[in-house]
């Protein structure tokens, strides 16, 4: 059975090094293993999108940099198969750019977009992560990342139960 992990950033601003927050949920053999809930200190104080995900300036100037959290994450993603994220070129290109900007390596791995695969699989449309979890009765708190992660995790898991199985494509937005 496919390991993967599901990933979520929230981020500060329009930058797409902004990240301020980062929920990972691992999947091996159909199961939800761990998950990991991380704020993260962006490089700049402005702060934007505090109306969508709630966090400010105050909720991560403590909290480690990109460099510091992705550090540990890259270790414990290795060995997976893909990273699946809801509107996956967003959160592959926020990845990049914070990677970039610490002078890290971005991961090599592909990404499976959970709209793609809703679409795919379901037919569901409109595909914001709301709709595609509340066809599925998945529960969601919206703009959270770790909630957000468990919902991509989970998407991926009743499509896995429903016969749909991965296959790599030349694309980083493999469905």
């Amino acid at each position: 059975m496919t390991k993967f992990a599901a990933i979520d950033f929230e981020t500060a601003n329009h930058s797409r090094d902004s990240a301020c927050a980062l929920g990972v949920v691992m999947v091996e053999h159909g199961r939800i293993v761990r998950c990991w809930h991380q704020r993260i200190r962006p490089p700049s104080r402005e702060f934007t999108f505090t109306d969508i995900h709630g966090l400010s300036w105050d909720d991560v100037k403590d909290a480690p940099r990109f460099d510091a959290v992705w550090a540990a994450m890259a270790r414990e993603l290795e060995g997976v198969a893909f990273l699946a994220a809801h509107n996956a070129p967003f959160d592959k290109g926020v990845l990049g750019a914070c990677c970039d900007s610490y002078d890290l390596p971005s991961p090599a791995l592909p990404f499976v977009c959970t709209v793609q695969l809703a679409r795919a699989q379901w037919n569901i449309r409109p595909t914001k992560l709301p709709d595609v979890c509340r066809h599925l009765g998945i529960a969601l708190r919206h703009h959270q990342a770790d909630s957000d992660a468990e919902a991509c995790a989970r998407i991926v898991m009743a499509a896995l139960g429903e016969g749909w199985r991965y296959r790599m494509k030349r694309s980083s937005a493999a469905v």
